[in-house]
């Protein structure tokens, strides 16, 4: 069962659901609209020349930091990494990251797969921005980008996030690996 705008509301003055900032304007029918943060990471192609998940090949990825009012242009067929700039989570609700209709009928997705956050994970979420229009996207910080929509649990999880998740210190962070001269060279495609 989803909560509605008015169980929501509730929760978060009950301290069931952290929303920092919490802004009623931003409250939807059955969701809560999140806004775009001022940090990206994209991929470096000029020093990675391929990506191998299997053996965990350290990617190099470049940090850009935008002030507010600032543009990021995401350009067609490219998939970058943002974060929101609200902060939240709940102890007792599964929260499901949902795109908005209006930007996703302009070819915009907020996240490629990983759209769910476990009970007692709280966050500024990464997202997966990929533009799958012809055409760039603007992006501002600020932005309202995404929904969270938040669901009751059947019972209390046996298994605490914290001792299972390898993205709970933090979740930015979790892609950036060092890359060094010897590493590049010994993960170098034969």
């Amino acid at each position: 069962m989803f909560l509605s705008d008015v169980d929501i509301e509730k929760s978060v003055k009950r301290g069931d659901i952290v929303l920092r900032g919490f802004d009623k304007k931003r409250l939807q029918p059955a969701s809560y609209d999140i806004l775009l943060g001022n940090k990206f990471q994209v991929l470096d192609n000029y020093k990675t020349d391929f990506i191998d998940p299997n053996n965990k090949r350290p990617i190099k990825l470049r940090d850009i930091k935008l002030k507010d009012g600032d543009e990021f242009i995401l350009h067609p067929g490219v998939s970058v990494l943002g974060i929101s700039k609200d902060y939240f989570g709940s102890k007792k609700f599964l929260v499901h990251l949902n795109g908005k209709s209006s930007l996703a009928r302009i070819g915009l997705i907020v996240h490629n797969t990983a759209g769910l956050i476990n009970p007692g994970h709280f966050l500024q979420i990464t997202f997966e921005l990929c533009n799958l229009n012809s055409v760039p996207i603007i992006l501002r910080p600020g932005m309202e980008i995404a929904q969270l929509t938040f669901s009751e649990l059947s019972s209390s999880p046996i298994t605490d996030f914290h001792k299972k998740s390898k993205y709970d210190k933090d979740n930015w962070k979790m892609n950036h690996k060092k890359t060094t001269k010897n590493s590049l060279k010994t993960n170098k495609r034969k």
